[in-house]
């Protein structure tokens, strides 16, 4: 922190920016979940009906995999082209890819208009990646004797977008503006954070400042074969924190009685309330010790989301599913930083290169599912094609009971990775960061 205030580094403001960016990530991916159904009805079914909800899930995980390759190629770049660098292109990627999506009809009235959807999500997604694998390690730089709560209350950020842009969207909606307003939101806050970061002064990386060059920092990972525990574990923590939510309007809207997408937008405003108060929980639990109780809600909470048939109900799985899944992100990535700290921005980067790829094959298996579950309850895509009312209600709920129930599987297995971290760590003593020089000499 000397050093910060030595060098002129204005944390506050950098900190600042960094939440910006951040909730426009968050804004960005709410809205492009607001707007899935709109592409896949106005566009998409007229394309192929039987795999539309397939083709949606492809348009919405692409973003993923942008997010899982950007964060992966510029982490370890990252002191090589600038903090500040990153994020002005960051900006640039999600105007461009916001205005692909707007416009993709009047570009093309064919079935290509299904690529220039996927592009256009793609750009938007390696936008959210240079943000990510800016901002996380640009936090630990800054906040070194606080990582694990600073990240939080940076992602705490995400969730905010989350909310305004599912708010934003519902609302719009209602007003019967076109779907295109509502996702055109996303420029204003790029343009913000793209004119804030012209002229500021960002440090170097922990990594860097502590005197580990970049060939250490990339040969690091085979002196740490267990760093690959964590990166196993980053698989099943995203997959169970962001697929369910990037479907949550597609999926529940009909079966719960309300727009699933307010249901985004309450989890999304219980996430930012309780990433702010992190710090309290971790004077009482480990790191490891809270991801695993979060498993435990994560995977009740996704069970209690596939039966849920009413408001009620859905907003009781939602708060449950919603504790459980607040703290996996940024812990994830705090412990990666704080157990692993010469792995500095290429460890954090692929810890969510990890999370993202995930989320990228999730996504299209969950829209298949719900596919095949509701055609095997209707009797087939001519039959289902038919359905109305109760009946379309009925096989919906069907649907999204599979839907559900398959993915809460995925906290079970976390529950034996974290149990047996948490046990080894209690044996030596209990949790505690690792030290860039203790790191160097072990």
């Amino acid at each position: 922190m000397n050093s910060i205030k030595q060098n002129g580094i204005n944390r506050k403001k950098l900190f600042i920016i960094s939440l910006i960016a951040l909730f426009t990530s968050g804004l960005s991916a709410a809205l492009r979940a607001t707007i899935a159904a709109d592409i896949q009805g106005d566009y998409l079914d007229a394309i192929d009906l039987t795999r539309s909800t397939i083709m949606v899930g492809e348009i919405l995980g692409i973003s993923f995999l942008g997010f899982a390759f950007s964060l992966f190629l510029s982490s370890p770049l990252l002191d090589a082209i600038g903090m500040a660098r990153m994020l002005f292109i960051s900006a640039l990627c999600f105007i461009g890819g916001t205005l692909l999506v707007i416009f993709a009809d009047v570009i093309t009235q064919s079935s290509d208009i299904y690529w220039y959807f996927w592009g256009g999500m793609l750009l938007s997604g390696i936008g959210w990646g240079l943000v990510e694998g800016t901002t996380n390690p640009l936090t630990t730089s800054l906040y070194p004797e606080d990582k694990t709560n600073r990240l939080n209350i940076l992602h705490a950020w995400w969730p905010a977008g989350l909310v305004v842009g599912g708010l934003s969207g519902v609302g719009l909606s209602y007003l019967d503006f076109s779907w295109k307003i509502q996702f055109a939101l996303v420029l204003l806050p790029s343009v913000i954070y793209a004119f804030m970061v012209i002229g500021v002064k960002f440090p170097l990386t922990e990594r860097a400042a502590s005197g580990v060059s970049m060939k250490e920092m990339l040969t690091e990972i085979v002196r740490q074969p267990s760093f690959f525990i964590w990166l196993a574990a980053m698989l099943l923590t995203a997959a169970s924190e962001l697929a369910p939510g990037q479907l949550v309007d597609l999926v529940l809207t009909r079966t719960v009685g309300m727009d699933g997408i307010l249901l985004l937008v309450y989890v999304s405003g219980l996430m930012f309330v309780m990433r702010h108060f992190s710090g309290v929980i971790l004077r009482v639990i480990s790191p490891v010790g809270l991801l695993w109780f979060s498993c435990v809600f994560a995977a009740v909470g996704l069970y209690l989301l596939s039966i849920a048939n009413s408001p009620v109900s859905g907003l009781f799985a939602a708060t449950v599913w919603g504790i459980g899944v607040c703290y996996m992100w940024p812990t994830m990535l705090a412990t990666a930083s704080e157990r692993y700290p010469r792995g500095g921005s290429f460890f954090i980067g692929l810890m969510g290169s990890a999370g993202a790829l995930s989320i990228n094959y999730v996504l299209p298996e969950l829209g298949g599912i719900f596919d095949r579950a509701k055609q095997d309850f209707a009797g087939g895509i001519e039959a289902f094609a038919l359905l109305e009312g109760d009946s379309l209600n009925d096989a919906l709920i069907a649907a999204a009971q599979t839907t559900f129930q398959s993915i809460a599987i995925l906290p079970l297995f976390l529950l034996i990775i974290f149990g047996a971290v948490w046990w080894n760590d209690r044996a030596k003593g209990g949790y505690q960061p690792v030290p860039v020089v203790q790191a160097k000499n072990s």
